[in-house]
């Protein structure tokens, strides 16, 4: 027989599992951390790849999520997913739910990155994979009403294609302009397990939703960044608290420094421990 009234550690481990299963049910696909667990399924990655680009056939080998490329001495990144074909191609899929203050720099740093990623010691420069990049916002940042803006390169005044293998594409979830495109950002919006209208994008949100496997993944990546928030913030804690006290204490510093007729520098040197010069 169950025990009804379990109470104490048990117990509030599983309202925790139930807050996160509420959780989940909440969460679409303009959640960076939800879609990168849903396009780590390849089929429904290529579906939304399919619908992005219009190439029907398009086939997905493999796909990265929140892939880090880091850096040591400059500025390292997360990707939220990252897909290769079988051409070679690399689609890159980026969401951006706050406002960005300067996007095109962001796609062109984060675009450097991967081609040196992609670009091995020795390899000539036609080695490197077209790379065509999907920055997905909220809002629509450029406010002409579409739903994907393609950035098509040229030689000036010649009408003439400049193509160096770097494809970008805005793609927000605000315009409806009666495209496939506008009909897959509604999905984005809700990833109701319940619409079965985006295929195998449709069979993944379900899974990851509704069925024991999928909602256990789910549980389990909340709770990862739920201590990844706990850390964070334990770090920002104390790094404010070190300024604080910085602060307060270049304050104090020069009150006594005041009073006694000596620099700040000696003051603190007297505070650290040091003796008194003569």
């Amino acid at each position: 027989m169950v025990n009804a009234d379990r109470t104490g550690p048990e117990r509030e481990h599983i309202l925790s599992r139930e807050e996160r299963i509420r959780e989940i049910q909440s969460f679409n696909l303009l959640s960076d951390v939800f879609m990168s667990v849903a396009l780590k399924d390849v089929p429904a990655c290529q579906h939304i790849l399919r619908i992005l680009t219009g190439i029907d056939d398009l086939k997905v080998k493999e796909v990265r999520t929140q892939y880090t490329i880091s850096r040591i001495k400059t500025h390292s990144v997360r990707l939220d997913v990252l897909a290769e074909t079988g051409r070679g191609k690399l689609y890159h899929i980026e969401i951006q739910r706050k406002d960005e203050i300067d996007p095109p720099k962001r796609i062109r740093y984060n675009g450097s990155l991967i081609d040196a990623e992609f670009l091995a010691k020795g390899m000539k420069y036609e080695s490197l994979p077209d790379r065509i990049h999907f920055y997905i916002s909220e809002r629509d940042i450029y406010h002409c009403g579409k739903a994907i803006y393609p950035i098509e390169k040229e030689l000036g005044g010649t009408g003439l294609p400049y193509d160096d293998g770097v494809h970008i594409f805005f793609v927000n979830a605000a315009a409806d302009d009666g495209s496939r495109v506008a009909k897959l950002m509604k999905y984005f919006k809700t990833a109701d397990p319940d619409d079965d209208s985006e295929g195998e994008l449709s069979k993944r949100v379900r899974y990851l939703k509704r069925e024991e496997g999928g909602v256990d993944i789910m549980c389990e990546v909340s709770e990862r960044i739920m201590e990844r928030g706990r850390k964070i913030g334990e770090e920002q804690g104390r790094k404010i608290g070190e300024e604080y006290g910085r602060k307060i204490g270049e304050e104090q510093g020069r009150k006594i420094a005041g009073a006694v007729g000596e620099s700040l520098e000696q003051v603190k040197s007297w505070l650290a421990g040091a003796k008194p010069a003569n």
